[in-house]
């Protein structure tokens, strides 16, 4: 009697850690991660932070040939990277073409190594596909981008594998947040807004 009371045991917490297990597996399977590079990460955060179905934005840095880089070392040009944010989002609430289109609205995709009143290879402009689906993904966003394009200066932005993604410090995560009136004297300072409306017509 005890060795099958043992054996009904040991069958019923098998069964239960698998279905754990599967639970696991479908809340991973649940959210995705995008990454764009879009200028000042500080800004990048702020507009994908109001998309329905982001569940959190992470500024950092993706592209380079260092190993956890300093806001210093990138900023000083020396490592490849560019400023970038790392997006969780909830494919039932958004798609990853949703946020492309979301993307290049938030963007200048019309100028190299420079965004706004930043210059300078950290401030590129990319996507950077975390598997073959975005990728093609992208790439069908960028063709259809092309054709029906408001401006006349060719795209410029490039579509790439994402590499290994470094977070920033702690203090230019949620910068949007913790210094609200020096992140808006930036952002109307650097002209971004200006620039958008003038390339995309009124926000929406």
């Amino acid at each position: 009697m005890k060795k099958i009371l043992a054996q009904a045991l040991l069958a019923a917490t098998l069964i239960s850690a698998g279905a754990v297990n599967a639970q696991d597996q479908g809340q991973a399977q649940a959210t995705a991660k995008a990454t764009f590079a879009g200028g000042c990460f500080w800004c990048v955060e702020s507009d994908f932070d109001k998309v329905p179905g982001v569940l959190s934005t992470t500024s950092g840095y993706i592209g380079g040939t260092v190993a956890n880089p300093t806001y210093e070392q990138v900023s000083g040009k020396g490592t490849g990277h560019a400023e970038a944010v790392e997006i969780v989002f909830d494919p039932a609430k958004v798609s990853y073409a949703q946020l492309l289109e979301k993307f290049w609205r938030t963007i200048d995709p019309t100028t190299v190594d420079r965004q706004f009143c930043d210059a300078g290879s950290p401030y590129r402009t990319a996507i950077f596909a975390q598997d073959d689906a975005q990728l093609a993904t992208a790439r069908a966003s960028l063709a259809a981008l092309e054709k029906s394009k408001p401006f006349k200066e060719p795209v410029v932005t490039r579509i790439e594998r994402a590499g290994a993604f470094y977070p920033a410090e702690d203090y230019h995560q949620d910068y949007y947040k913790k210094n609200p009136v020096r992140y808006s004297y930036y952002r109307q300072s650097c002209g971004r807004d200006a620039r958008l409306q003038q390339l995309w017509g009124p926000a929406r």
